[in-house]
């Protein structure tokens, strides 16, 4: 799994199937017994897979399930398709999706964590989604049948989200693309983007509303927290919290994912120690430790 996480590290999955299309995902699933645990992944932006693998059938969308098409102000975006592009191609049809162009991942892990940027959320546009069962029944689900929340969702175990539907507000093309441009600007400006990270570690202690907005009230920001906690650019092995932005978890070469999680909850700690809040990782961690055979 090393080699399709952006953190670059990772166990063996003991299975790894990528459908060709709708069909086939669906004839894989109907035919997999209830005893396999299935884990969809999109590519693996927001991701610390542990040391000794995942014992699960791994399921990775690619080419079947990209396209985006744009049907008036509603934008219908295949759950492998890039959030940049679905927010570029919105953009091009006067559609503002902008908050979604420097979200790092694809549409379905977007949909699964209600991903959010400069104000907006999946929770604001989400029209519905086609998802996979278990069984390999296809099924459409409304957002509010998610029950989309602060960076989680009502997803059930083991549903594969295969396409989503958003409506978005009309925007003029030259515009959208200018606010875009300047989005950019100021996320590489403050945040390690050339560096192997998975976006923001952990999420903000202000905590959220029950639309799954982020409630900004109290001012909180788990990169301040963290500073004064003293842990901006702590290390353990090859891990390290970004001197650029210390909420950003970075692999600075070599590092395991035990180095990685370490790391994470050393700050956890120390922040709690310091300021009495308790940080949540934003990052999902699955798998099992290395195992020890000394």
């Amino acid at each position: 799994m090393h080699d399709i996480t952006w953190l670059r590290v990772g166990g063996p999955a003991r299975w790894f199937f990528q459908p060709a299309d709708l069909d086939d995902l669906q004839g894989f699933l109907k035919d997999l017994g209830p005893e396999h645990a299935v884990f969809p992944m999109g590519v693996g932006s927001n991701l610390i897979v542990r040391d000794g693998g995942l014992s699960a059938v791994v399921i990775r969308l690619g080419r079947g399930f990209n396209e985006i098409r744009v049907e008036g102000r509603r934008v219908i975006a295949g759950a492998a398709a890039l959030d940049a592009q679905v927010a570029r191609r919105a953009a091009e049809a006067g559609v503002d999706l902008t908050f979604l162009r420097t979200i790092p991942g694809s549409i379905g892990g977007a949909v699964r964590m209600n991903a959010g940027c400069y104000g907006a959320y999946v929770a604001d546009h989400l029209v519905e989604v086609r998802v996979v069962t278990r069984t390999g029944a296809l099924e459409t689900l409304s957002a509010s049948d998610l029950n989309l929340q602060y960076r989680q969702s009502d997803l059930p175990e083991g549903w594969v989200i295969v396409e989503a539907v958003f409506d978005g507000p009309d925007g003029d093309p030259a515009a959208l693309d200018t606010r875009m441009t300047e989005q950019i600007a100021k996320r590489d400006a403050s945040q390690p983007t050339r560096d192997r990270t998975a976006g923001s570690t952990f999420r903000n202690p202000s905590g959220a509303s029950s639309t799954g907005r982020a409630d900004d009230s109290m001012e909180l920001k788990a990169w301040k927290v963290i500073d004064d906690a003293g842990m901006r650019g702590a290390r353990l092995g090859g891990a390290q919290m970004s001197p650029k932005h210390s909420n950003f978890l970075v692999n600075t070469g070599g590092a395991t994912a035990a180095d990685l999680e370490g790391l994470g909850e050393e700050v956890r700690k120390r922040v709690f120690q310091n300021s009495g809040i308790e940080l949540h990782w934003e990052i999902m961690r699955v798998g099992e430790p290395a195992r020890d055979d000394g």
